[in-house]
């Protein structure tokens, strides 16, 4: 049975739960701490699950400049704020580039890494980085907020049928998320290329899609699998780009199972 969660807020705010070794999952664009409940709730009874908010996202604190590389300096920061000298990291597709990018800069803080709905780099498909950023920055400039768009975008990337309080919870967690800080990472997820360097990255990965991902679709999954040396690739019957909201209990269960698989982890 999962222990009970506890809130932390700060310069870099978290939400934690569970004792063990940490694990450490990383939002998307659209996320917020509160999107990885079910993950939390599940994974707690065997490992310390912390989700943060990103830099300028929800109660964190934003950087400057704004940087993958000052992101991933802000998630080690927050395992020597939790006394962790490493991590597992499960990042969900923008929070897959982050755990990328933390892998490769800081790869002795990094145990493992658990990548859902990701890509190696923007614009696989021939997607213009400008007309992306306008898409999804102009409801906010006709005065609309996240909270008036959560729905409608949720509906957009998740696969038909994703409804309950799941579906509930994760329109919540992009309700949570300040507008500059959207915007500035709006600005900085199509800078996200790491194709030449995912041979470089050593730690045991586990790759994860959702079978019906149109963002990040399969492709990409494969790419990445293909490319780091020490990774196994799973696809998620069904699910959309929100694989660990959409298919929690897949989700979690394929994570367990990679966690405790690696050898010296402590459930």
């Amino acid at each position: 049975m999962a222990t009970s969660v506890r809130d932390v807020d700060g310069a870099i705010a978290w939400r934690e739960a569970g004792e063990g070794d940490v694990v450490l999952f990383l939002h998307g664009l659209g996320g917020s701490r509160i999107a990885w409940e079910p993950q939390i709730d599940t994974l707690s009874d065997r490992w310390r699950c912390v989700a943060w908010d990103m830099p300028g996202y929800g109660e964190s604190s934003p950087v400057s400049p704004f940087t993958f590389e000052a992101i991933a300096d802000a998630a080690v920061k927050l395992l020597d704020r939790l006394g962790a000298e490493s991590a597992h990291l499960c990042g969900l597709s923008f929070g897959g580039h982050h755990a990328l990018h933390t892998a490769l800069r800081h790869p002795y803080r990094v145990r493992s890494l658990v990548l859902a709905d990701t890509s190696a780099a923007f614009g696989g498909d021939g997607t213009d980085p400008a007309e992306w950023r306008r898409l999804r920055t102009a409801p906010l400039d006709a005065g609309l907020t996240l909270a008036d768009i959560a729905d409608d975008v949720i509906s957009s990337i998740a696969a038909p049928g994703f409804r309950g309080v799941e579906r509930h919870r994760t329109v919540a967690a992009m309700a949570r998320i300040p507008e500059g800080g959207f915007r500035a990472a709006c600005e900085l997820l199509p800078c996200h290329d790491m194709r030449h360097r995912l041979g470089e990255i050593t730690a045991p990965t586990l790759v994860m899609v959702g079978e019906l991902d149109e963002e990040t679709p399969p492709a990409y999954a494969v790419e990445i699998a293909e490319g780091i040396p020490n990774s196994r690739l799973e696809v998620i019957p069904g699910a959309g780009h929100l694989s660990p909201a959409e298919a929690p209990d897949i989700f979690n269960q394929l994570v367990g199972q990679f966690l405790g698989s690696l050898p010296g982890v402590r459930p």
